[in-house]
């Protein structure tokens, strides 16, 4: 643990990062004895900055939702982070990817939510709860050198967001199974990646209740329209400049995006 003039001098590292583009060595070496908590309350003390400048909270991201990502961290559980209104990028415009470090992209599903989640959400109740869910491809980026980064690093980074696209196709999830839907990303007509949602906690409703009931730890609440990104099926894909991405899932559509 460490003290608030800690916490703010970290989160002005990643803001100035962000800012230049220009990424920094480890927090958790620079900034040695950061904890969990430390790490998530400097996330908050940007996105608090964020919305001080103008920026809207959409909804929230889990990471680490694969056993793969969780054992490569040593952690037994996910993480999360916040979108923010700037982040919802049009999949109809080529995305700048000028304005990023080290980007990649994942293949997610997104909850888009009609009630409000309590601190006590099951799974069930996430998927009464869901107006929608969408395809959608999240794109990440780290503030950090050569993406070298322990948990409490992404976590501080807000869980290594950066943006999102999502798909047109809108699709109930009381009217689908959504445990084991087949996802594919193809980078410029070649499949690069495939997994499917049951790699998200093996149902990704299943994430989207474990982040209500995480956040009403925080005092927090996610709200009707609020926007979930569930956790990745697939591995995370390097892109640049030219790249056309797809994600598809098996009978839920799919999402394209262009970079330049």
């Amino acid at each position: 643990m460490v003290n608030s003039a800690t916490r703010t001098e970290a989160a002005r590292a990643l803001r100035q990062a962000a800012a230049n583009r220009e990424p920094i060595a480890r927090l958790s070496s620079t900034f040695p004895g950061l904890s969990l908590a430390d790490a998530y309350a400097i996330q908050t003390l940007n996105i608090q900055l964020d919305v001080a400048s103008g920026s809207r909270i959409i909804g929230h991201k889990l990471g680490l939702t694969s056993p793969v990502m969780q054992e490569m961290m040593g952690v037994d559980e996910p993480d999360f982070g916040h979108l923010m209104d700037t982040m919802l990028l049009d999949s109809t415009r080529a995305v700048s990817l000028g304005s990023y470090i080290q980007p990649r992209i994942e293949v997610e599903l997104a909850f888009v939510l009609a009630e409000a989640l309590s601190a006590d959400c099951t799974e069930a109740d996430v998927l009464s709860a869901t107006a929608y869910v969408v395809p959608c491809i999240e794109l990440i980026d780290s503030r950090i050198e050569n993406w070298n980064i322990h948990l409490i690093d992404t976590i501080a980074d807000n869980a290594s967001s950066a943006a999102v696209i999502l798909g047109d196709t809108r699709i109930s999830p009381l009217e689908w199974s959504l445990d084991d839907i087949d996802a594919r990303l193809v980078i410029n007509g070649q499949e690069v990646a495939a997994g499917s949602t049951s790699a998200v906690l093996g149902h990704p409703a299943r994430s989207v209740a474990w982040l209500a009931r995480t956040l009403a730890g925080f005092g927090v609440a996610l709200e009707p329209g609020h926007v979930v990104l569930s956790g990745s099926c697939t591995r995370a894909i390097d892109v640049v400049p030219g790249d056309r991405a797809e994600a598809r899932f098996t009978g839920l559509g799919d999402v394209v995006v262009t970079f330049d």
